[in-house]
């Protein structure tokens, strides 16, 4: 069972839990999108009140807006690649790389000649499927590992935006 008030550091004393990662990926998205929508509020406000004569800091946080949106979408795409090409061909290797150790499992048996040998054989081909089966089962996870990889730069310009244009407009 999952821990009752829900954060990314809570949930990382629950390393068993199946949907952990599903969780602070959904948690992390939160975060951004409350973000987001104050740093749109803040801008647009610094718009509206900039005007048709901006100032020269209006015009430098106005060129910031998209200069730092590519910045962030290239960051993620990047990070996502990395993560996919790390877990995903890993896992599909070691997926693969099970199902034939079942293969081979499963023509041993069949090639059995003895009970004991069955046996054997059997045991066998129930700890290549399992292992199959458990590799197979870590494919979601790494999924939600991927997308998190590629929240993380998005996240952060929109946190650190919110936080630092919340602090100028409690100055201003």
């Amino acid at each position: 069972m999952p821990p009752s008030s829900l954060s990314s550091s809570s949930l990382s004393t629950w390393p068993l839990w199946p949907l952990r990662e599903w969780t602070e990926l959904a948690l992390k998205t939160q975060e951004m999108l409350l973000s987001s929508g104050t740093v749109i509020r803040l801008r647009t406000e610094r718009i509206a009140q900039a005007g048709l004569a901006p100032s020269a800091d209006d015009l430098v946080e106005f060129r910031r807006m998209g200069d730092e949106k590519l910045e962030a979408a290239h960051a993620s795409g990047f990070a996502m690649a990395r993560q996919w090409h790390s877990s995903q061909i890993g896992l599909a290797s070691r997926i693969c790389q099970q199902c034939l150790h079942g293969a081979a499992a499963f023509l041993s048996l069949a090639g059995s000649v003895t009970p004991a040998q069955a046996a054997e054989h059997g045991d066998a081909l129930i700890r290549a499927a399992s292992r199959a089966a458990h590799a197979a089962q870590r494919w979601p996870n790494s999924t939600a590992r991927i997308a998190s990889e590629g929240l993380k730069p998005i996240h952060a310009v929109a946190t650190a935006n919110a936080r630092r244009l919340g602090a100028q407009q409690a100055e201003g």
